[in-house]
């Protein structure tokens, strides 16, 4: 008999999800109420201790919602990376405004400094870095960069539940942080999304903004959306949240056993003082990434995932915004990266597998 198929990713639902959805649906409050209230606390206290979390129905409507929030709209850029999905983009535009994209630095995957204060100018309103497959983004530096040239920070922390650099958790940098609650995020409410602030007054208008601009009913006091979360999908995203923890040590685990048996690839190098979550376990296949990754599947029943061969600037719906400029980095790693499995499913005889599949197939030549 075959060896079973390893996936790439793989969403994790049990039987306290489906009971806190039943319960739910047996409480006949089905929409935006009380578990959404409680869920927004819940993670707040669990990833961004001392913030206020706005929940919406997905990580894109949290982008937008916390741009508007913010102020961002016509006229304005922010500068984004190109080498990350394009709601990141697509978030921006929404709003009226330009993302500006600009190059990674080769290590980690995210946005380079150097290239973000290049980028800007005085129609610059901000900076929204991607703490990209689970690493954070150098914050260090993109915060004294925005202070320096006053104009605010954003996060895309889409990727990056649990993650931090300097002791510090990722989403509390920025005027806001987006988590997705995708489902094959670190943790998932089914679809969803959350958005960290602090400060009332963007907490406010957030709210505001993801409920058609009503605090009350039918009193509406700006134009808004239907962003709302509904309370199904918050009742799965507090049963994950008690469980997102074991499920990093795992992914910390899986990716430790990656990095020290994997030969013929570039490993994931993780920056001093950063906190890791492995989302994805992305490595670097300098010659025939497509050959590789066709070679682990075809060969031994490995799967792998490619984020993202179409850099956001390359995009038929957002080259317009690529201004000509020249991305070298992220062209590089759309052309050599390769995300290998590392979610917290994976059995030590599938890490085994999965190391064999690598090297066999590199010291092949794919």
């Amino acid at each position: 008999m075959a060896d079973a198929f390893i996936p790439p990713a793989k969403p994790i639902i049990g039987d306290d999800e489906r009971a806190a959805v039943d319960r739910v649906l047996l409480s006949g409050m089905v929409a935006q109420g009380p578990e959404v209230a409680a869920f927004e606390t819940e993670f707040a206290a669990h990833f961004v201790a001392g913030r206020t979390v706005v929940a919406v129905n997905s990580g894109t409507s949290g982008l937008h919602v916390g741009l508007l929030a913010a102020g961002v709209g016509v006229g304005d850029e922010v500068i984004v990376p190109s080498f990350t999905f394009a709601a990141t983009a697509n978030a921006v535009a929404l709003t009226g405004a330009t993302p500006v994209f600009v190059d990674i630095e080769s290590d980690q995957f995210t946005v380079d400094p150097d290239a973000v204060e290049a980028a800007i100018t005085p129609r610059t309103k901000g900076i929204m870095p991607v703490h990209l497959y689970g690493h954070p983004a150098r914050m260090r530096e993109l915060g004294a960069i925005a202070q320096k040239h006053g104009v605010l920070l954003f996060e895309d922390a889409a990727q990056a539940h649990g993650a931090a650099l300097d002791g510090r958790a990722v989403g509390t940098f920025g005027a806001f942080g987006m988590f997705s609650l995708y489902p094959t995020k670190n943790m998932t409410s089914g679809e969803g999304g959350m958005v960290s602030f602090d400060d009332v007054e963007l907490v406010r208008r957030a709210k505001l903004l993801r409920n058609q601009g009503m605090e009350k009913q039918y009193e509406n006091e700006l134009v808004g959306f239907n962003y709302r979360m509904t309370d199904i999908h918050a009742a799965i995203g507090r049963v994950q949240l008690a469980k997102v923890d074991a499920w990093t040590a795992s992914r910390q685990a899986n990716a430790a056993y990656l990095d020290a048996n994997l030969a013929g690839v570039v490993t994931p190098p993780v920056a001093e003082g950063a906190v890791h979550v492995y989302h994805q376990y992305t490595v670097r296949v300098p010659d025939d990434r497509d050959g590789f990754v066709a070679a682990l599947k075809n060969e031994h029943n490995v799967g792998a995932g490619v984020y993202y061969p179409v850099p956001n600037h390359r995009l038929p719906s957002l080259q317009g915004f690529a201004q000509n400029r020249e991305l070298p980095e992220t062209e590089r790693a759309a052309s050599e990266v390769v995300s290998l499995p590392v979610h917290p499913s994976l059995t030590d005889n599938d890490l085994e597998r999965i190391v064999t599949a690598v090297n066999t197939v590199t010291e092949a030549g794919a």
